[in-house]
C-alpha cells in the first residue's frame, strides 16, 4: 500500500483536492476556488504525464478562470452565497457555439503539434469543461448538468489513459454534482420565497 501511495500520490492529492472543491462549490462556498486552483496545479502534472495534453492545458485555464470566479463571487454580482439564477436563453446558442469552436480548434492543435492518441475526446471534454466553468462563475444553475456530462466523459477518458484514481474522482464528481444541483435548487427556491415575501411587505 505504501509503495502504491508513493507512486500514485499526485493522483491521490488530485482526488482529495478535487472532491473538496466540488463539495464546496455545491455548498456555494467561495473556498471552492483556492482549493480548485491547488487541484489544477496537481492535475496539470498528472495529465501531462498521461499524454492528455489538452486536459493538462485545461488545468491552466481553469486556474485563470478560478481567479476570475473567485473575484466575481467576492466582488461581483455573484458575491451573495445564495444568488442563483437560470442560464439566460440567449446565452445557450453562444455556449454551444463556444464548445463546438473550442473543440475544433483544440483538435487541430492536438493533431498538428502533439502525439495525442485521443485528440477528439481530449479536445471535446476540454472545451465543454470551459463552458461549464464559465457557467459556474456566473452562478447559472444548469452548470451542474454540463459538469455531469463532462465528468461521465472524463471517466472513460481517464480509464483509457490508465488513470484509475482520477477515473474514480470523476465518478465521485458525478454524485457531488447531483448534490450540488439539489443544493442550488433549494437556494434558488429560498431566494424566490424571500423575494415574494419582500414584495408583500412593500405592498
Amino acid at each position: 500500500m505504501l509503495d502504491w501511495l508513493q507512486a500514485e500520490w499526485p493522483q491521490v492529492l488530485g482526488f482529495v483536492t478535487g472532491a473538496v472543491c466540488v463539495w464546496l462549490a455545491g455548498r456555494r462556498h467561495v473556498a471552492n476556488y483556492p482549493i480548485g486552483i491547488a487541484n489544477n496545479m496537481v492535475l496539470f502534472v498528472v495529465f501531462i504525464g498521461a499524454g492528455l495534453y489538452a486536459t493538462a492545458v485545461l488545468q491552466v485555464v481553469y486556474l485563470l478562470m478560478g481567479v476570475h470566479g473567485w473575484w466575481r463571487w467576492t466582488h461581483g454580482v455573484e458575491q451573495s452565497r445564495t444568488y442563483v439564477v437560470s442560464t439566460p436563453r440567449r446565452a445557450w446558442p453562444w455556449l454551444i457555439a463556444a464548445a463546438l469552436a473550442g473543440t475544433a480548434v483544440l483538435v487541430w492543435v492536438l493533431v498538428t503539434f502533439t502525439d495525442s492518441q485521443v485528440a477528439i475526446a481530449d479536445a471535446a471534454t476540454t472545451a465543454v469543461s470551459l463552458v461549464a466553468q464559465y457557467m459556474l462563475n456566473r452562478k447559472w444553475i444548469e452548470n451542474w448538468f454540463v459538469w455531469i456530462a463532462v465528468d461521465i466523459a472524463f471517466v472513460g477518458l481517464s480509464i483509457a489513459a490508465g488513470l484509475w484514481v482520477i477515473a474514480a474522482l470523476y465518478t465521485l464528481f458525478i454524485g457531488l454534482c447531483v448534490i450540488g444541483y439539489r443544493s442550488w435548487r433549494r437556494a434558488a427556491a429560498a431566494d424566490l420565497g424571500a423575494g415574494a415575501a419582500a414584495s408583500v411587505v412593500r405592498a
